[in-house]
């Protein structure tokens, strides 16, 4: 596309892939200055940088995918001193109306940008909170493969010849995963008994691992939490891994929550009204990060179980005829105000 000299702020959008990103620059009135490819490897984000400042002076770029495909991109941006908006990616009804390319998705997120349509700050990647992220995503996928392999052994007991099943039915996961993990089995001419024991003994050795696995990474989790924000486990109802979520749902970058408001917004527990002619209600917010929804709701479900204030405004509510889905709502509302308090705030 041929390019316009222009010498005002100008605003670029970037459509990010996993090999290529497309960018487009557009002027202050949202007119196309330019659009073009470039590559996510190499010099292809100084390369992109370059290519919008001919164009111009940059206000700001709205980036697509700044958690995924365009991390990379934004990390570079932000080094340059580039204000960085995290853009959506353009609803079913746009689409069908301009269509769907890289191109028409480029100029979409220059021309939100610079509309303030999409105003988010994409988050940081360079801390504490980032390193959570990090450790998360394996213990997270340790923890669901222990639990996995945990229902395996359970099944094949359940299976097992008789004198199998009667050696282990009825132990606690503990005591189960601790004897199928010392197995010594011996071939006695029974082939199904000899092969279920040498699968129970892999099993249970594999879900050991995995448990080490688990605790090597509480170990680096948990300072990292402690330091990061020293009061939020001190939350009734807030554990480490409570605690981890509703870190990374906020982010490295503070700042980025402008409100109390906005981050119940962003945990998806910010009431929605529901009203129709003379009935006047609230529902239950469906979006927002669903990883901070479930945290919150686990720390619902904590204080209803064993905090005798909750479980004391729980009856109280109920009594007034409130539903259990309106009383919860509101607790889960009131959690997230509470949380909020002790996330990282800028000075």
């Amino acid at each position: 596309m041929t390019i316009v000299e222009n010498h005002t702020l100008i605003t670029g959008g970037v459509d990010t892939h996993l090999e290529f990103h497309v960018a487009a620059a557009v002027d202050a009135n949202g007119g196309v200055l330019g659009v073009e490819t470039f590559s996510t490897r190499g010099a292809g984000y100084a390369q992109l940088v370059a290519w919008l400042q001919r164009f111009g002076p940059i206000d700001r770029v709205g980036v697509e995918g700044t958690g995924s495909y365009g991390t990379g991109l934004t990390r570079h941006l932000r080094s340059e001193g580039i204000a960085v908006v995290e853009v959506d990616r353009p609803n079913r009804q746009a689409r069908r109306r301009h269509g769907k390319s890289d191109t028409v998705d480029a100029i979409a997120a220059a021309r939100a940008a610079l509309s303030r349509t999409a105003t988010g700050q994409a988050k940081h990647r360079d801390g504490n909170v980032e390193a959570i992220r990090v450790l998360m995503v394996a213990r997270r996928s340790a923890v669901d493969e222990r639990i996995k392999v945990l229902n395996q052994i359970r099944h094949l007991v359940l299976c097992a010849p008789e004198p199998i099943r009667a050696r282990f039915h009825g132990l606690t996961p503990t005591s189960l995963l601790n004897q199928t993990s010392t197995l010594r089995p011996r071939d006695h001419g029974d082939v199904v008994d000899y092969t279920t024991l040498i699968t129970l003994r892999e099993l249970g050795r594999r879900a050991k691992n995995l448990h080490d696995e688990n605790l090597r990474l509480n170990k680096l989790l948990r300072p990292l939490i402690r330091r990061t924000s020293p009061g939020l486990l001190d939350v009734y109802g807030v554990g480490y891994d409570t605690a981890a979520k509703l870190l990374v749902a906020a982010g490295d970058n503070p700042e980025r929550l402008h409100s109390e408001a906005a981050w119940a917004n962003m945990c998806g527990v910010a009431p929605i009204e529901a009203s129709s002619g003379k009935t006047k209600r609230h529902r239950l917010n469906r979006g927002g990060n669903r990883q901070a929804n479930s945290a919150i709701y686990h720390i619902m479900l904590t204080r209803l179980s064993y905090d005798p204030r909750t479980r004391d405004y729980f009856a109280r509510r109920s009594a007034e005829g409130k539903t259990n889905g309106e009383i919860c709502r509101i607790l889960r509302r009131y959690i997230a105000r509470e949380v909020y308090k002790q996330l990282p705030h800028p000075d």
